[in-house]
């Protein structure tokens, strides 16, 4: 691969984090629940906000990114730590993804779906551009494939045993935070985490092709 095509695919990447971003930003918006992947990073932006929502999702990734190091030890590739900077900039995309839809009302419930969908629509358009990309994992999925690669066991299963324990995880923290309240993780959330899959499949196959195309050019 030229230096020239790698950085089209880094550059790639950070377009794709900029739209999962603004995706994430909206759900959140919505008030009925983020992605699994972030719902323990929105559970804890509620209770304690002295730091924004973006940034908390920074600290996540970044806590994700040393149980990677903790998990491979030897066979961690030091090329992975370009996760930190990637970690910052999605922060700093899903806070101004924020900054940007802040005015838009979600007093009424079927407005706050269409906020949901419409985040779906924009997460599945950026992880599909991620995905062409194929330069590096966001943490979360990279912590998965260190987990899968330490345990020997299937990456789809291992993926969905850690998005469940991850909800689940976000619904204690909740319940013990908010006195007994589910604050945070909701409908939401089941919903990005049956759609988001679909918007990929949808998206995916029609970008392939002329995005290639460019990067190879």
């Amino acid at each position: 691969m030229s230096k020239k095509e790698l950085v089209k695919r880094y550059l790639l990447f950070v377009i794709s984090l900029f739209f999962c971003g603004v995706g994430i930003a909206f759900t959140k918006h919505a008030e009925l629940g983020v992605s699994p992947i972030s719902s323990l990073a929105n559970v804890i932006s509620i209770k304690f906000d002295f730091i924004s929502f973006g940034n908390w999702l920074i600290v996540s990734n970044l806590v994700l990114l040393l149980g990677q190091i903790i998990l491979l030890r030897r066979n961690f590739k030091p090329i992975q730590l370009v996760q930190i900077p990637l970690s910052f900039i999605f922060g700093y995309f899903t806070d101004f993804g924020m900054w940007m839809i802040k005015d838009i009302p979600n007093e009424n419930y079927i407005v706050r779906l269409l906020l949901v969908f419409a985040g779906i629509i924009f997460i599945g358009f950026g992880i599909s551009l991620g995905v062409i990309a194929d330069v590096v994992l966001n943490s979360g999925e990279a912590f998965v494939k260190a987990l899968a690669d330490v345990t020997k066991k299937d990456f789809g299963t291992v993926k969905i045993v850690f998005d469940v324990s991850w909800v689940l995880f976000s619904i204690v923290l909740s319940l013990l935070l908010f006195d007994g309240k589910l604050i945070g993780t909701r409908e939401g959330t089941i919903i990005s985490a049956v759609f988001v899959g679909v918007t990929v499949k949808l998206f995916k196959p029609l970008l392939q092709t002329p995005l290639t195309k460019i990067l190879t050019k």
